[in-house]
């Protein structure tokens, strides 16, 4: 980053750190010691759509991939906002095998010149509890290199409470972002 782009308020965006991924299997068990959420089993990873050859190449690279792994479903799909969502479902969960799923799809697109394209990864959890079930999914930031929880409660609502909660157990195993403006609700993502 030069001198003029100081000068002009331009920000050199942040590398995505994929090797942040590998630390949510370990942190699944601070949520399930302190809030009583287990994994789901799905994981999705979303970014903007490429075009062209390339685009189309690193999406049957993604499939050709994944479908070696004969525990994970994969689906694709595009939401309201254009952005494509890779879903990857397991069961039984084996978190661990869902994350390098999840980071093999990251990687396949980073390698093919497409990392500016990624938005973020997300990784679903919920309570076991009849009564008052409760979601988080934790979001990976691609641009911030940083994770945050989001936990829908219904129709447009979040459980703030709990996301809260959450960055409390985990602020010390994971990269929280510590912007709460950044904790963008991703209400139609395929997660949590």
């Amino acid at each position: 980053m030069g001198f003029l782009d100081t000068l002009l308020g331009r920000t050199k965006p942040v590398e995505p750190n994929l090797d942040v991924l590998f630390a949510i299997p370990s942190a699944a068990y601070t949520l399930q010691a302190a809030l009583d959420l287990a994994p789901t089993g799905v994981g999705a990873v979303c970014f903007k759509p490429a075009e062209g050859a390339a685009a189309a190449q690193s999406q049957s690279d993604i499939r050709a991939l994944l479908d070696l792994d004969p525990t994970l479903e994969v689906s694709i799909s595009r939401d309201e906002f254009g952005f494509t969502w890779v879903t990857c479902a397991q069961s039984p969960v084996d978190l661990a095998a869902l994350v390098t799923g999840l980071h093999a799809i990251n990687t396949t697109l980073v390698d093919a010149g497409f990392g500016p394209f990624l938005l973020c990864t997300v990784v679903g959890f919920h309570t076991s509890a009849a009564e008052r079930p409760r979601r988080v999914g934790l979001v990976y930031l691609f641009k911030r290199g940083s994770v945050y929880p989001f936990a829908p409660a219904g129709a447009q609502t979040r459980d703030t409470a709990l996301e809260l909660q959450v960055r409390a157990a985990l602020g010390g195993e994971l990269p929280i972002e510590p912007e709460l403006g950044r904790w963008f609700p991703i209400w139609d993502a395929p997660v949590p």
